[in-house]
């Protein structure tokens, strides 16, 4: 929808605040479109290490063995971080009826 502007008896400055209003509309707008999603970040190896708080063999390992998904190109290796995550399984640890609760 255009929006018809007529220039008579217009500032200046008042024509300055109507563009930069504008742009800045724009800009919000690509902003939003570009934005990825947080969770679909893609991570270095490195970053994925740090994130993970393991060294680079286990990432090796978790990878050749099929645990995560590696995605490259130009011989560089990239994780998503939202596959790292979901690739983390609960744990159930064993209780031990020697233990006392405490009331």
């Amino acid at each position: 929808m255009m929006t018809e502007i007529k220039l008579i008896q217009l500032q200046p400055d008042e024509l300055k605040g109507l563009i930069t209003e504008s742009v800045n509309q724009a800009i919000e707008a690509i902003k939003k479109t570009l934005q990825p999603c947080s969770d679909d970040n893609l991570l270095t190896r490195k970053q994925a290490c740090e994130f993970l708080q393991i060294d680079s063999s286990t990432l090796w390992e978790w990878t050749k063995k099929g645990k995560i998904q590696a995605y490259g190109t130009g011989g560089r290796r990239y994780y998503k971080k939202s596959e790292l995550l979901n690739a983390l399984v609960p744990l159930h640890v064993k209780t031990s009826n020697n233990f006392r609760q405490s009331a």
